[in-house]
């Protein structure tokens, strides 16, 4: 390997790892808000499933690595992109704004593109446009409903049921929803870094093929992401657990279980999309299974606004830096 490409796997190493702790809360929250687990228990589980999740399907990564770019990039454009995106997140868990990591490294690429070819036809937009923008908005949306829906057939079946005795019941069942959750996070999430990696290493002539994700790869991101879930995300977690809405174990049940569901789905066509988006929409619709005014939904609006925004910033970010990092390889 050149210095490039070492730097290339080193950065998306970080960001791996940063996207661990960053959304680690996606997986845990809800379950240590609801007091299902404990935090201990909740960050050894979340790293199991993210590493398992991450070496099972490839659908993801085939996306990032040969769906989105159209030309062969230099490795250096491929760091800029990483850099670009690390920068975003670093700044929004700073702000403990759960935003997404996806979008921010799917951005970043894309602006780093640009700037690097300065043409548009050097980004498969058909891609870009199905795979990431449609996504973006669909799956919060399905999140929403599906966990709004989840909670109202739980409200109906546990209604004559005493309180106390349906909070044992979901707080166990709630062990296995979070799981799911880390499980998806790590088939989804991981799956970004796995293609940035392989695309770097296609571009740089060490694979022939950019459809073939070596196994080295995802050993090593699976181990990372589930390093960077063992260091946590607290206060990201404080906002998803307890800042969108107050949960109960049978609304985290049905809030985790949804988002699970959508992301499996999502993975299995290949679409990229955040778990952040997905959790927090379907706690979102499980607080207003409860009623409307259960929802914050000002802090839902500084989310929203921030998903909105990731794109564009990180492109913008990405494209900072790969226009930086020519001075110095050019």
């Amino acid at each position: 390997m050149n210095f490039i490409l070492v730097c290339v796997v080193i950065f998306a190493v970080v960001f791996e790892f940063i996207n661990g702790f960053h959304d680690t809360a996606n997986a845990i929250a809800t379950s240590v808000y609801t007091r299902a687990l404990s935090v201990g228990a909740a960050i050894a589980l979340a790293a199991v499933m993210n590493f398992l999740g991450a070496l099972v399907f490839e659908g993801v990564a085939h996306t990032i690595s040969e769906g989105l770019v159209s030309t062969a990039l230099e490795e250096y454009v491929v760091l800029a992109a990483l850099i670009g995106a690390i920068i975003w997140n670093l700044f929004t868990w700073w702000r403990a704004i759960p935003s997404s990591s996806s979008h921010a490294l799917i951005g970043a690429l894309v602006g780093a593109t640009l700037v690097h070819t300065f043409q548009m036809d050097s980004v498969i937009w058909s891609g870009v446009g199905w795979k990431v923008i449609l996504p973006l908005f669909t799956s919060p949306f399905i999140g929403f409903v599906l966990g709004f829906g989840i909670m109202k057939f739980i409200n109906w079946v546990c209604v004559r049921i005493a309180r106390n005795r349906v909070n044992k019941v979901f707080s166990r069942l709630q062990i296995i929803s979070a799981a799911a959750v880390a499980f998806s996070h790590g088939t989804n999430d991981s799956q970004k870094t796995m293609g940035i990696i392989t695309l770097a290493l296609f571009t740089s002539g060490v694979i022939g093929d950019a459809s073939h994700i070596p196994l080295w790869v995802k050993i090593l991101c699976g181990a990372t992401i589930a390093a960077g879930t063992s260091v946590g995300g607290w206060k990201i977690m404080k906002t998803m657990g307890n800042g969108v809405t107050k949960l109960e174990p049978a609304g985290g049940f049905a809030a985790q279980t949804s988002s699970a569901v959508v992301i499996e789905v999502m993975t299995a066509l290949g679409a990229p999309i955040s778990t952040t988006h997905v959790l927090t929409t379907s706690v979102m619709g499980v607080g207003s299974a409860r009623r409307l005014k259960a929802v914050k939904w000002r802090i839902a609006k500084d989310i929203v606004i921030t998903w909105v925004i990731t794109l564009p910033v990180s492109a913008f970010l990405g494209g900072l830096m790969t226009f930086i990092i020519q001075f110095f390889v050019a």
